[in-house]
């Protein structure tokens, strides 16, 4: 295989992206990706491949805070695995998180010792902003879900005391009969869901008045 560049995405990228990441949704590891929400976040993505071959890898940032992004759609074809292309371009990433000013980088994950590898801990997955799971509540994998959440700090602070800022997408009313729903499901018998162990507990703000009603 030709030497694999990791760029930033464009146009000419989107079918094989949407393929890409919507061969591994088949088989329920990430969500699905239309390629009309993949150009609408285009300048968020960043693209693996040689001069003129097939796509090998992508990744791309979601913003969840102005603090805090998340990766996501981290993928790699099965010609390019085993070959350092998803550390890469989680590298880039976490580059390009930084030079957007924003404080910490999150994601979930079924590799956690991938991520634990790049600098990342293993966080309490309720410490992440409402907006990332405002989106897995349509997984069909929400109630028995086995991934866990990872976070990295990007500024000087350590990753248990970055302050990540109130969602507006879900008020705190509504949030918590979410997580406890989920909660109970993973509670009971037969279910697959897993909790993190030893996880590290951000933390967030206090809601205000305001968030509670």
């Amino acid at each position: 295989m030709d030497e694999i560049r990791i760029r930033p995405a464009v146009e000419e990228d989107i079918g094989d992206i949407a393929a890409l990441v919507n061969g591994f949704a088949a088989e329920n590891v990430m969500l699905p990706r239309t390629e009309e929400s993949i150009l609408q976040s285009l300048p968020d993505w960043l693209a693996a491949k040689a001069d003129g071959a097939q796509l090998v890898g992508c990744g791309s940032l979601v913003a969840l805070t102005e603090q805090l992004v998340e990766i996501r759609s981290l993928a790699v074809a099965q010609a390019g695995q085993g070959k350092g292309i998803g550390r890469r371009i989680v590298e880039e990433l976490v580059e390009m998180a930084t030079a957007r000013g924003y404080a910490q980088i999150c994601a979930l994950t079924l590799e956690e010792g991938f991520f634990e590898k790049l600098g990342f801990e293993v966080v309490d997955r309720w410490s992440i902003s409402p907006k990332l799971w405002q989106d897995c509540i349509y997984c069909p994998k929400f109630h028995h879900c086995d991934e866990v959440a990872v976070a990295r700090s990007l500024t000087d602070s350590p990753i248990s005391q970055v302050q990540t800022a109130a969602s507006p997408l879900l008020k705190w009313q509504a949030w918590q009969p979410l997580k406890l729903a989920y909660r109970h499901s993973n509670s009971e018998p037969g279910t697959q869901g897993t909790v993190n162990r030893n996880p590290i507990q951000l933390q967030g703000n206090t809601p205000s008045e305001e968030e509670a009603q």
